[in-house]
């Protein structure tokens, strides 16, 4: 009922809010960007019912019918966009947004009544549960908004930067929380149903045990990520987005702000596992104070580097403290907890980087050396180059990290398999 509220607020001050996001934009944008923002405030609904659905589930240890979510709400997005824009223009992937969130709640609603989960139109706000709740989510909704708010800030000052800076840094935002959607989150949601047990039991021990490898399995797999983008970016938005309007001066700027924002790809991939650390410990404040830290770093930072660096000094800025929450974090968990395997961290964090610089390597002069030998289209140009490198690299890095026999490569290739419907993990 407050989030139904919030939203139709959020229609009536759209232009205000929008004004305050981007306040430097020509006033026919904004004017657009008011009309797309009042259709996809309706897929906040959807996707907190989805959010509350995947919490449900992943408690009780389902995991693929929330990751087939994900996927059906990015085919909605696609397939109505593109099946209506010739009629509705760029409103079509506004309505597609709304599509989509709907079929990522709506696939969700079998494992639901599998689960003999059942809900009750009461409104009891006595009740101990809402009031835990309510305790809980305060603290972990500010420290959530981290994120938000560092976007915020980048877009807020970008909008004062040549014309295209915005959209550069939305797109290679986006193309940078893949591989955070798609292994951080799937580490941290995996292992975050069974930390909460061992510390339910008190089985401290076990507990650090798990954190290490889970953060350690984050790392494996987000550094050469990183990495990989930095190599292969040019090719990699010239591949997804150079067409129609979208020239190559565009792919430039946006893969700047891609080569930046891939320098913090490994700390907020973390930083989903380091933030349900805390929870599953029943500290919801220690994330939003070291969120709000970083966020005046950030604000500091960008306000610094846009005058030098331009959108690329936002991105680096965002990078950078995404690192230093992630290191605050550490430090305080450390001292907590006494010991948390800091050699063995370290290990995996050298192997993890050794490989990858030599990935990057690979990825990036392997898809060079081949780029002046095609003569196709631009596309499949792009194409080629990319798969390329990334079978190089891949190869590379993992040759290279299967000499160090880390514990933390069997979990991400156990994750990977589990990820596919109809498997659950098991920590």
């Amino acid at each position: 009922m407050f989030l139904l509220l919030l939203i139709i607020l959020g229609m009536i001050y759209t232009r205000v809010l929008i004004t305050l996001l981007v306040p430097k934009l020509p006033a026919a944008t904004i004017d657009l960007a008011v009309s797309l923002t009042r259709v996809m405030l309706i897929q906040t609904f959807f996707m907190a019912l989805s959010g509350i659905s995947l919490g449900v589930l992943n408690a009780r240890k389902h995991f693929a019918l929330p990751a087939i979510g994900g996927i059906l709400y990015n085919l909605g997005i696609i397939l109505v966009g593109v099946t209506l824009a010739r009629q509705w223009g760029i409103m079509a992937f506004s309505v597609g947004v709304v599509v989509g969130s709907f079929l990522n709640f709506a696939v969700q609603i079998p494992a639901l009544v599998r689960a003999r989960v059942r809900y009750y139109p009461v409104l009891n706000p006595n009740h101990p549960g809402l009031k835990q709740i309510l305790i809980l989510m305060v603290p972990v909704m500010i420290g959530l908004s981290v994120t938000q708010i560092n976007l915020f800030v980048n877009q807020n000052l970008a909008s004062g930067l040549p014309e295209g800076s915005i959209s550069a840094l939305r797109l290679a935002q986006r193309i940078m929380q893949l591989p955070i959607g798609i292994f951080g989150m799937s580490v941290a949601m995996a292992v975050f149903p069974t930390l909460t047990e061992q510390v339910a039991r008190n089985s401290i021990p076990e507990f650090k045990r798990l954190f290490s490898l889970g953060l350690r399995a984050v790392f494996v797999i987000t550094i050469p990520a990183g990495l990989g983008l930095m190599a292969l970016r040019e090719p990699i938005i010239a591949l997804l987005f150079q067409q129609g309007q979208f020239d190559a001066q565009d792919t430039l700027a946006t893969a700047q702000a891609l080569y930046y924002y891939s320098m913090g790809l490994f700390a907020y991939s973390a930083l989903q596992l380091m933030n349900r650390v805390f929870y599953s410990l029943k500290d919801t404040v220690t994330p939003v104070l070291t969120g709000i830290a970083a966020i005046i770093l950030n604000i500091a930072l960008s306000v610094l580097w846009v005058k030098t660096m331009g959108h690329e000094g936002l991105a680096l800025a965002y990078s950078v403290s995404g690192a230093f929450n992630l290191l605050l974090l550490t430090a305080i968990l450390r001292k907590r907890l006494e010991h948390i395997g800091g050699g063995v961290l370290v290990r995996s964090l050298v192997a993890s980087g050794f490989a990858s610089f030599l990935m990057y390597m690979g990825a990036k002069y392997g898809a060079a050396g081949i780029g002046p030998w095609l003569t196709f289209t631009p596309k499949v140009n792009a194409l080629i180059m990319v798969m390329t490198g990334m079978g190089l690299g891949a190869g590379i890095y993992g040759i290279i990290i299967s000499v160090f026999h880390l514990e933390e490569t069997e979990l991400v290739l156990d994750i990977i398999k589990k990820r596919l419907p109809g498997i659950r993990f098991r920590a």
